[in-house]
């Protein structure tokens, strides 16, 4: 169901009067011609433990030569700044610990992107979100994103067995190569996601479909925790082989459901045999 607009106050009034904080500086910017607002905050989720994460638009002359962090000292004192893996500035708070996630971006291609958005981005209450708006471009794009991530469900069921499928048998490969560490990490960060997002849309509990781990004990019954839950394991041979084949056969009852619902495709012969080297010792 769609999510309510941001309270305001929001459940963590230290976020709350970072956002007033943000505001303020960037209205005193002149080289910032926009800044939206997106994460927990902006769809009334914030915690004392959330983050801030904001798009800062700017002037194209600005756009290769604004210091980030500088600006974001307005905010508070910095125990860390950095550029990561995604290019985002990435920046830890020295007072509170918070962490915050800022793109600087050329205002004129930057804000034409916001459409492209839809679909992966939702804004329940735009007007919330966007903190400065010199041009009126910003507040426009910004109210396209109102409607709640609603991903295809016969789509998207498609899509999400055939990865397991794909997945898991890289992951019975990497089990008989003993190269027990990296099938490991597939299983947790490449396999159960994918097993999470097709639980949710059977579920129709699709509102954390980007991060569908993120609220899961709220949002799923305690019996899908639990197989989720045997699909983990620590990096033991016996444990690991063990959960990677619980977790292959909670696959196979999801495709199941997905192929009874929606009638995606079951390729029964691929699955045994995929059954078949998780089998294996």
């Amino acid at each position: 169901m769609p999510r309510t607009p941001a309270p305001r106050p929001s459940a963590s009034p230290a976020l709350d009067a970072r956002v007033a904080l943000l505001r303020q500086a960037a209205h005193a910017e002149p080289r910032l011609e926009g800044v939206l607002l997106y994460g927990s905050w902006t769809t009334g989720e914030a915690d004392a433990y959330s983050d801030i994460e904001a798009y800062l638009f700017l002037g194209e002359e600005h756009a290769g030569t604004f210091d980030g962090p500088g600006f974001l000292r307005a905010l508070g004192p910095l125990a860390l700044a950095h550029t990561n893996q995604f290019g985002i500035l990435a920046v830890v708070f020295d007072d509170d610990l918070m962490r915050g996630e800022f793109h600087f971006e050329e205002g004129g291609a930057g804000i034409a992107a916001v459409d492209g958005w839809q679909g992966m981005v939702h804004l329940p209450d735009p007007a919330a979100a966007v903190l400065l708006d010199r041009t009126g471009r910003l507040t426009e794009a910004a109210a396209r994103l109102t409607a709640p991530l609603a991903p295809e469900p016969a789509e998207s069921a498609a899509h999400l067995t055939g990865e397991l499928a794909n997945w898991t048998l890289m992951l019975a490969h990497l089990l008989a190569r003993r190269e027990d560490a990296r099938a490991h990490n597939l299983l947790h960060a490449m396999v159960a996601p994918l097993q999470l997002k097709l639980c949710r849309l059977l579920r129709g509990t699709t509102d954390h479909w980007l991060t569908p781990s993120r609220a899961a004990e709220d949002d799923l019954p305690a019996a899908d925790l639990a197989r989720y839950t045997a699909t983990t394991a620590r990096l033991e041979a016996a444990a690991l082989r063990d959960a990677a084949r619980a977790s292959w056969q909670w696959s196979r009852e999801l495709a199941a459901k997905a192929h009874g619902r929606w009638g995606t495709p079951v390729p029964e012969a691929l699955y045994a045999r995929i059954a078949g080297l998780l089998a294996r010792d």
